[in-house]
């Protein structure tokens, strides 16, 4: 309710802002035409004479939206055509009228004497053609407008829904990989198993708390990977080391959820392949308006295929949600380094 108040004031804003320069270029253009010709006009009265065209434009604009909304035109609609004719005429002759009473009543107020605005029938056959050009312009434009924002919102939509699916192929996987962690120490120590049922379903919970937001803070990205580091100590327990360095302020820049795990995932299953101590180190820092987390482990590096389901599934993510900036590198320096680079924008009412 209270968006779309804001939306209507900044409708009226724009109407007003609009009409005054249409006014103002209005005069400018005849006043000095009569000054290019060596010709005499008050300033004052051509002033008044624009102004109070454009202000009566302005009134009849909503009045034309809302019938180019209400009755559409179209080849298929022609039905709605003597429904405009009928608006056009009427308008118009309101609108002459008003231009004549305005002007009438200013000028007497202000000491210009009495407006001579002409035979009034002539008049309001000399306005009609402008009045048409005018009623034409603000229907097109409202059907361009409207088809317009009608695309976008599909368009929106449509990535919403993408990135849903994206998420949702993302956490089954994280599923099914945590349970076969699980199922392989399941018979070798039944405490660990339980262990690190207990915390995935800790991180279940918090999962599903997160609902269908695409974006929240990284404290709470942070907040679930210590929940899977957790989980996954309970197999290795002191041979994974994980850290995390990251300011108080970089904790509130948003990220798209479940960012973070399938990124560490990765880096424990390469760590975990050739060395006895698996250390990933995690860091996020705020440069040139940009965030970047970089994750980093000691292991072999990455030399093969990068397209496994969370690493091409994140990177589609990225990006569908922020286009070119967003991204997701990766090089090798004594281990493999992967880099996630979203804009830097944070929600001061998600944390909580």
């Amino acid at each position: 309710m209270l968006e779309d108040v804001n939306s209507r004031w900044r409708a009226v804003l724009w109407l007003f802002v609009f009409a005054n320069l249409f006014g103002l270029l209005q005069f400018s253009y005849h006043y000095l035409d009569v000054v290019a010709r060596d010709g005499w006009q008050s300033p004052w009265l051509r002033f008044i004479e624009e102004f109070t065209g454009a202000y009566t434009c302005a009134l009849m604009i909503p009045v034309i939206v809302w019938a180019a909304r209400r009755f559409p035109l179209g080849w298929r609609r022609l039905r709605t055509l003597p429904i405009h004719l009928g608006l056009l005429i009427g308008m118009g002759a309101l609108s002459t009228s008003l231009m004549w009473a305005s002007r009438s009543v200013i000028t007497s107020l202000v000491g210009l004497g009495p407006y001579d605005y002409g035979r009034m029938p002539t008049r309001y056959f000399m306005e009609f053609p402008l009045q048409i050009l005018w009623y034409a312009i603000t229907v097109a434009v409202t059907v361009l407008y409207d088809r317009q924002t009608r695309t976008a919102a599909l368009e929106k939509s449509l990535t919403k829904a993408q990135l849903q699916n994206l998420r949702l192929q993302l956490q089954p996987h994280f599923l099914f990989n945590t349970l076969n962690t699980i199922s392989s120490v399941m018979y070798e120590d039944v405490g660990v198993a339980d262990k690190m049922l207990a915390r995935l379903s800790d991180l279940l919970r918090l999962s599903l708390e997160q609902g269908g937001a695409q974006e929240v803070p990284l404290a709470r990205e942070i907040e679930f990977l210590n929940l899977y580091v957790e989980t996954m100590k309970a197999r290795f327990e002191e041979r994974l080391s994980i850290a995390v360095d990251a300011d108080e302020d970089v904790r509130r820049a948003m990220v798209p959820p479940l960012v973070l795990q399938p990124l560490v995932e990765n880096s424990i299953r390469h760590g975990a392949d050739s060395r006895s101590v698996v250390d990933v180190h995690v860091s996020a820092r705020r440069e040139n308006g940009s965030l970047l987390v970089e994750i980093r482990d000691r292991g072999p590096g990455m030399s093969g295929s990068r397209n496994g389901v969370g690493l091409s599934n994140t990177a589609e993510r990225l990006e569908r949600l922020y286009g070119g900036s967003g991204r997701l590198d990766f090089h090798n320096d004594g281990g493999l380094v992967v880099t996630l680079t979203v804009p830097y924008h944070v929600d001061s009412g998600a944390i909580g």
